[in-house]
């Protein structure tokens, strides 16, 4: 897995979160609200709530902002409800991409997924029609600044805890587990007071396309800066090898 580490990617986008704080707290305001009314306002009895908050502690949310959320999606106020709506297409390049929305208006996000595929000359096709190149992973980054273990021992610790796959990279460690043991796997290495940049189920492709046409490489690159200032927009997954 060397090279393509999500660790740069992560701190990339990390930096322009921290600018607009604002978008990346509303993001997370939705999944805590889906994740309650799913699931309960309890994280130990609700696996979806745990990882939103640890997703949240993981962009520097507030504790008390989290707390007002679970709050207020147990209460009156959290009577808005979310749809989760997945939108597969084709970049310049013979990239594919996987687009996670959380809408209130369906319509809304519709229009402006299609619209950033339209002006970065991509299309949109039918379900199923790329998520079949990606492997639906847990995948926890670990920032070898923050981490006070070898290579060794934290592949030990996290191979116990039950993970399928460890890798290093020049800046970050990456974990791999299976979708239903991220939790298990992240909470272990949380109770050693190991430091995690990431810890989210994600979709890894199983290969990785190449772009070498600047102008392909320009319009991929809006297609992507387009969904990534949508708030409605969760996630987006590609196979382009940046």
């Amino acid at each position: 897995m060397s090279g393509h580490s999500k660790f740069a990617n992560i701190k990339h986008k990390k930096e322009k979160n921290d600018a607009a704080k604002g978008k990346i707290f509303t993001i997370i305001g939705r999944e805590i609200a889906v994740a309650v009314k799913e699931g309960g306002p309890d994280p130990a009895n609700n696996y979806k709530l745990a990882t939103v908050i640890a997703k949240a502690k993981a962009n520097n949310m507030p504790n008390d902002t989290i707390d007002r959320g679970i709050k207020k999606a147990s209460g009156e106020g959290g009577n808005i409800n979310y749809e989760h709506i997945t939108y597969e297409g084709y970049g310049p390049g013979g990239t594919a991409i996987i687009v996670e929305t959380l809408t209130d208006n369906k319509n809304r996000t519709a229009a402006n997924v299609r619209a950033a595929f339209s002006k970065g000359d991509g299309n949109i096709g039918t379900p199923g029609c790329v998520s079949f190149m990606f492997d639906t992973k847990g995948q926890i980054i670990i920032d070898k600044e923050e981490c006070d273990l070898d290579a060794d021992t934290l592949m030990e610790k996290a191979l116990d805890a039950g993970a399928e796959d460890f890798s290093e990279e020049e800046d970050s460690f990456e974990i791999i587990t299976g979708p239903d043991d991220l939790e298990t796997v992240r909470k272990a290495l949380e109770d050693e007071k190991i430091a995690m940049v990431s810890a989210e189920v994600t979709r890894l492709p199983q290969n990785y396309v190449e772009v070498t046409d600047e102008e392909a490489v320009k319009k991929l690159t809006r297609i992507l800066d387009l969904l990534d200032e949508d708030d409605d927009v969760q996630n987006v997954y590609t196979n382009w090898d940046e």
